[in-house]
């Protein structure tokens, strides 16, 4: 489970744990044995912290840093999945002994937890090599004085004296021998915790040994536990140590090891600068194959592209660019940060074989020792429908496949294909696209494991029923290994709380166990050809509207908050990739946020209408077969309908009504909604529901209880809008600054409620 930095948590960090607070004193007050004192005390505590709630600033001021948002995924594991990592792997390890009789391997970790949150660069030019190098060391510095707090912990339960050979040798025969150890184990996590400090301040490390590789910490801890299995003290083994070990193989001792995001381009551009330095050409110029060729010469070769210290003197002798500099350094600072604080190398705009063979080369020209797994990612729909082939033409270099020991991780993007096609479309691009790298893999004899970035909305990707979700991929693409992003407001609501957090956990294990050994139903043939088909429609559809639509770019930017989301500083990262470009340069967050606030939610729906209501007038019972046998499709059916019921038409309309006053917008607007239900009519005809989700009860009494709260949110929201963008325009009498903080404070707090009303925001 990889936590990511997207910037769709609305909430400030202190709301969030205040309102953690508020949730313990409830849960004191369900307590039958409470005297009257303890409750008048736990009542004090309560008005004191809605006191505090309600006088706090709800609003960030300014934009997080790439390390403020890391420190927030560190948070996470310090204040939730440090305990519930080991809870939940405790069960798991007493529902095996129930139901097989096999226990779990006490070293092995069934779960782990990764960040990009310090190196997702992709996009973001406030994460520098320097920031993750920081933001790594932080990592180090955390678990290390976790993994301290649990030895100091164990170390005063265990004052036996009985103890293994093997551990009194490597307690010199003491008479406290695990005592011995521990206190051992503890000063050299002091020097980790030392280590880490002076290396976060430049200072000198000199005397430090500090703990680098997770092994070192684990194997006197297996010393341990093999010595009080040995002398009868198997409660003891099982306590506190258990749980201890489980974390060590669940977090090692980088805590969160961090993925490097970058975009292709930007090796392109690095290489470039290189082949044209050597004199050799512009790389940017070659075709593929050149690339290829020169690429996979230079993995067999030995000798170095660059003099070495050439960038001691930031680039300037050679007249490198920025970016360069930046790229060639950050491929330095993998090699100093070495094993274990990294995990995979992800290309974003992955596009060509090319694009994976630069990022071993430049790992090979700064010596990475345990290089990081090359990960393509796939995002849109030319890029999907071409990965076969680009996975193909990677696995043919015997120069790459040596390398990878048999193993390759794919990255599916689900929120920029979405963007490009819509929701329809790259969902069937997405699921032919892992079948047929599969059957590329098979060919090859190499073991995939695909990486899903998913986003929090259907929009992008996501479904709030996770077991379900893992059972709708495609058969032999998860084969027991299942990689997912986790973002923003997500991460809270699947890992806010410990019980929350084991139930995640609970699902995301049972779906990938069910998933491997369920037998999954054969794809017809005239199924294959429907999907083909309603996504032809679908995405001629989609792209109609927002590609090839000359009133819709205008419409969109008058009819949501879509100019006014950067006031919110939910993320570090600007929220377009080109800053002078339209809707097509927007990121998906921002494109999928914006339509959720007016409850249109259009991205997730739009071409989907057309596309079944033209296919069920011609082939009705396919459409129904593939809903009732194929549980990939009617998950599809049952997440869209979900999002029908949860859009309102007259919340949006009243939106136009405000903001749009061009006869060709308001026109348009019209169309969109009509669109809006003729896509929920042909839903329901596929689904056979009487009504969006009538057999969802828990669904439907949710939005009962909140859209009454959620509604006037949305009215006011539209009427801030208008009275703001009324001033943008006015010549005279235009607000005062006073005036004007108190509306766009006011509008922000109407975003942040809606995007809580609604579960979900990017």
């Amino acid at each position: 489970i990889v936590l990511t930095a997207h910037p769709t948590e609305v909430n400030r960090r202190t709301m969030l744990l205040k309102h953690q607070r508020i949730k313990a004193i409830l849960e004191q007050f369900d307590r039958s044995d409470l005297i009257e004192y303890e409750k008048r005390t736990l009542l004090r505590d309560l008005r004191a912290q809605v006191a505090s709630l309600w006088e706090t600033d709800e609003l960030r001021r300014s934009k997080p840093s790439p390390l403020k948002e890391a420190r927030s995924g560190l948070a996470v594991v310090e204040n939730v999945l440090w305990r519930a990592v080991p809870s939940f792997l405790r069960k798991l390890d007493d529902v095996l002994v129930n139901e097989t009789g096999y226990s779990l391997p006490l070293d092995i970790a069934p779960i782990k937890i990764s960040s990009w949150m310090g190196g997702d660069r992709d996009g973001n030019p406030n994460v520098t090599p320097e920031i993750t190098f920081e933001v790594s060391m932080m990592s180090r510095w955390s678990a290390a004085t976790l993994f301290k707090a649990d030895i100091e912990k164990l170390r005063s339960e265990l004052s036996l004296k009985p103890a293994s050979k093997e551990l009194l040798a490597i307690s010199e025969n003491s008479r406290e021998p695990y005592r011995s150890v521990l206190k051992q184990i503890e000063s050299s996590l002091q020097d980790t915790i030392d280590w880490t400090s002076a290396k976060l301040k430049n200072q000198s490390t000199e005397g430090l040994k500090p703990l680098l590789k997770t092994s070192d910490l684990m194997a006197p801890l297996k010393i341990i536990h093999s010595s009080l299995l040995e002398t009868n003290n198997q409660d003891l083994a099982n306590g506190l140590l258990t749980d201890i070990i489980r974390r060590v193989a669940a977090f090692g001792l980088t805590l969160l090891p961090l993925d490097i995001r970058q975009e292709s381009t930007r090796h392109s551009e690095a290489l470039d600068a290189i082949t044209r330095y050597l004199g050799i050409g512009s790389y940017l110029q070659w075709d593929e194959i050149t690339r290829r060729n020169w690429l996979s010469t230079e993995l067999s070769s030995k000798r170095p592209l660059l003099p070495k210290k050439i960038l001691d003197d930031g680039g300037k002798s050679i007249g490198f660019s920025y970016n360069v500099i930046d790229t060639l350094k950050t491929f330095e600072m993998i090699s100093i940060l070495g094993d274990e604080s990294l995990g995979a190398y992800v290309i974003s705009q992955c596009q060509q074989a090319s694009d994976i063979l630069a990022v071993a080369l430049l790992q090979q020209e700064y010596s990475v020792s345990s290089p990081l797994r090359v990960v393509p990612l796939f995002e849109t729909l030319d890029d999907l429908e071409r990965s076969a082939n680009t996975i193909e033409a990677l696995f043919s270099i015997p120069t790459y496949t040596g390398r990878i020991n048999n193993k390759q991780e794919i990255m599916v993007g689900y929120s920029d294909s979405a963007k490009d096609a819509g929701r329809l479309a790259a969902s069937w691009a997405q699921y032919n696209a892992q079948e047929a790298m599969i059957n590329v893999a098979k060919k090859y004899n190499i073991d995939i494991t695909f990486f899903h970035g998913k986003g929090g909305t259907v929009g992008r990707g996501g479904n709030p029923a996770i077991y379900n979700a893992i059972l709708a991929h495609p058969p032999n693409t998860i084969n027991g290994r299942f990689r997912v992003t986790e973002q923003g407001e997500m991460i809270t609501q699947n890992f806010g709380q410990d019980a929350i957090a084991e139930r995640t956990f609970d699902l995301f294990t049972a779906g990938v166990l069910v998933e491997r050994f369920s037998k999954r139903p054969f794809l017809k043939q005239e199924w294959r050809d429907m999907m083909v088909s309603l996504s032809t429609i679908s995405c001629q559809a989609y792209r109609q509207i927002v590609r090839e639509e000359p009133r819709f770019v205008p419409y969109f930017r008058k009819a949501t908050p879509e100019m006014e989301l950067a006031g919110l500083n939910v993320g570090s990262r600007p929220s377009k990739r080109n800053p002078k470009g339209g809707v097509e340069s927007l990121r998906a967050i921002p494109w999928v946020f914006a339509w959720t606030q007016t409850r249109f939610n259009l991205p997730t729906w739009l071409g989907v209408g057309e596309a079944l209501s033209t296919e069920y007038k011609n082939n009705p019972k396919i459409l129904l077969d593939m809903y009732n046998e194929w549980p990939w499709f009617q998950t599809l059916i049952d997440l869209l309908e979900m999002i029908l019921v949860k859009s309102e038409v007259k919340i949006a309309e009243n939106y136009d009504k405000q903001l749009v006053h061009d006869n060709e917008s308001i026109t348009l607007g019209q169309e969109l909604r009509t669109k809006l239900q003729v896509t929920s009519q042909a839903v329901l005809q596929v689904s056979g529901n009487p009504g969006l989700q009538s057999n969802n009860y828990l669904l439907l009494r949710s939005l009962a209880v909140r859209n009454p709260y959620v509604d006037p949110l949305n009215i006011i929201q539209a009427e801030l809008l208008r009275r703001l963008r009324s001033n943008e325009e006015a010549v005279e009498n235009k607000l005062s600054e006073e005036e004007l903080n108190v509306l766009q404070d006011a509008l922000l707090i109407t975003i942040n409620g809606i995007a809580n009303g609604m579960r979900n925001s990017g």
